[in-house]
């Protein structure tokens, strides 16, 4: 499942989603949390979800951070990058054997963060002009918040674009390559895997292209009229978690299955 959105709003906790993962536990039933947002580490997510209520140990925290150095990992070991982005992000190159510089590095390396500055924009600009691969973390160009839509790396990334001429590669969702690293977390198959997000553009069309069902929470970005904006659809579309407690052995069972 994914993380904001579906299980909490920023610093606040949606309204049942602490059962339905009680739900989950007392049911055996093995679960992982997806998000694109790569500002925080699993440790530190660990610790956000404590305070909204939520108990999720780090090993079921799966990051679009740690699916990037992953990649990176595989295509260049012991690489180097620029990077815009937080914590989450350079821990995870950092663990992974990655030296941070702006001095010729193998790639620029997008991630999300709420301090962007015009100079390090600029940097990323003329490294991946200058021949630096350039990745981002993920293509969402909007997060969402109490008070309404964040612009996120999708945005900063197409800015770059824009500048230079290159589009990044995107490593987290809707690239399945992040939904099957998450399979293979958890010890699961995609017949018998599900797929709960908040957006049609990223967990909906991820979960689908790697074979899952998948079911829409009305409680982040998508809503209901704007499913039929797509040419894919959901399994289900459902108000929030909230509405999966007591049926988590059959979660289909009285859902909206009409869209």
């Amino acid at each position: 499942m994914d993380m904001d959105g579906v299980l909490v709003h920023e610093e606040h906790l949606v309204p049942g989603a602490d059962l339905f993962l009680a739900e989950l536990r007392e049911a055996e039933i093995p679960f992982i949390v997806l998000t694109n947002n790569s500002i925080r580490t699993p440790r530190d997510l660990r610790a956000r979800l404590l305070r909204t209520g939520l108990d999720i140990p780090e090993e079921s925290i799966w990051t679009s951070a740690l699916a990037t150095a992953t990649f990176l990992a595989n295509q260049r070991p012991n690489g180097s990058a620029y990077v815009v982005g937080e914590s989450g992000l350079t821990t995870a190159l950092h663990d992974i054997g990655y030296v941070l510089t702006e001095n010729d590095p193998d790639y620029v390396v997008l991630g999300e963060t709420r301090t962007y500055s015009f100079e390090a924009i600029t940097t990323a600009i003329r490294l991946v002009e200058r021949g630096a691969r350039f990745i981002a973390t993920n293509p969402d160009p909007t997060g969402p918040s109490r008070e309404g839509s964040l612009p996120a790396t999708g945005s900063v990334a197409a800015l770059i674009s824009k500048a230079t001429g290159r589009d990044p590669y995107y490593v987290g969702k809707p690239n399945a390559l992040m939904m099957r690293s998450a399979l293979r977390a958890i010890g699961a198959h995609s017949a018998n895997t599900l797929m709960i997000g908040d957006r049609m553009d990223t967990d909906i069309v991820c979960g689908l292209e790697a074979g899952l069902q998948t079911i829409l929470v009305l409680t982040g970005i998508s809503t209901r009229d704007s499913v039929e904006l797509f040419p894919y659809r959901p399994t289900a579309v459902l108000k929030s978690v909230a509405d999966l407690v007591g049926r988590t052995s059959d979660p289909f069972d009285r859902a909206d299955t009409s869209v």
